[in-house]
């Protein structure tokens, strides 16, 4: 003679009736179990993406303080140069000499009012609930094409006063301190917008570290109701009172399906 399946003898000693009730109660467990482990798989998975982006920020934050220290270094060398002026005679030491005009960069490229509203949000030190949806809403696309026109820009600046630079190199020394020290200013601006965007990218990413967490934490407090259903709905099974455990067993097993999708939907 066959022996009966655990299942099916679990069935047998707590009377569960052969209709679709006993059939619900009998996969209650199974179905709590399955439920339980996808959650916990979830909050698994958003917390590796929240530890990943927090990796990525420290990344961006490092190149945003890279250009920022080339930017004070353009803005100390545009210094440096008027003080050499002002060594060798001030204003009365261009009077003679004709420095050339510093040319216009290159136009800027526009820039998304979402992006424009996060830097601005940046700038002014807003708090995170205000800074944090601004960040949201911006695409990884879009945050990557700014920068890189920001790049190309200050690239083309360069290409633009490298022969002038050249030019002036065996000239007076008095007109190529003046255009240098105008040149770096410059240069000085369209690095600073390069930070600026390195800036937004980190805060970005920081923010999406900040809503995985959330996401994992309740995710997990979803596996623990569905844990606690799993619970209930097997001591059902050997409960002779099995309809009130059940009910138990079920309404917690569908606080946590409800939570868990409204946490991957609107958290």
């Amino acid at each position: 003679m066959a022996k009966p399946l655990p299942l099916e003898a679990l069935k047998a000693q707590a009377d569960l009736p052969q209709n679709w009730m006993g059939r619900a109660l009998a996969a209650t467990p199974v179905v709590m179990t399955v439920i339980a482990t996808l959650l916990a798989g979830l909050a698994s998975s958003e917390m590796t993406k929240a530890q990943y982006q927090r990796s990525y920020a420290a990344q961006l934050q490092t190149r945003a303080g890279d250009q920022w220290s080339f930017f004070q270094a353009k803005r100390l060398r545009g210094e440096m140069q008027r003080n050499t002026i002002e060594i060798l005679g001030g204003p009365a030491s261009l009077a003679a000499v004709t420095v050339p005009a510093l040319p216009e960069p290159p136009p800027a490229p526009a820039v998304s009012g979402d992006l424009q509203a996060a830097m601005d949000a940046l700038r002014a030190d807003a708090p995170a609930a205000v800074v944090n949806p601004l960040l949201l809403r911006l695409g990884d696309g879009a945050l990557a094409d700014a920068l890189a026109a920001a790049k190309e820009r200050s690239a083309a600046y360069d290409a633009l006063t490298a022969p002038l630079v050249k030019e002036l190199s065996a000239g007076v020394a008095a007109a190529r301190l003046a255009f240098n020290a105008a040149r770096y200013d410059e240069e000085a601006r369209l690095t600073s917008q390069i930070a600026r965007i390195y800036e937004v990218q980190v805060g970005k990413a920081n923010a999406q570290a900040e809503r995985h967490h959330l996401r994992s934490k309740r995710f997990f407090f979803g596996m623990l109701a569905a844990q606690a259903a799993v619970i209930v709905a097997t001591f059902a099974l050997a409960a002779r009172q099995r309809n009130l455990l059940w009910g138990l067993a079920a309404g917690a097993g569908l606080i946590a399906v409800a939570f868990a999708i409204y946490v991957y939907l609107y958290v």
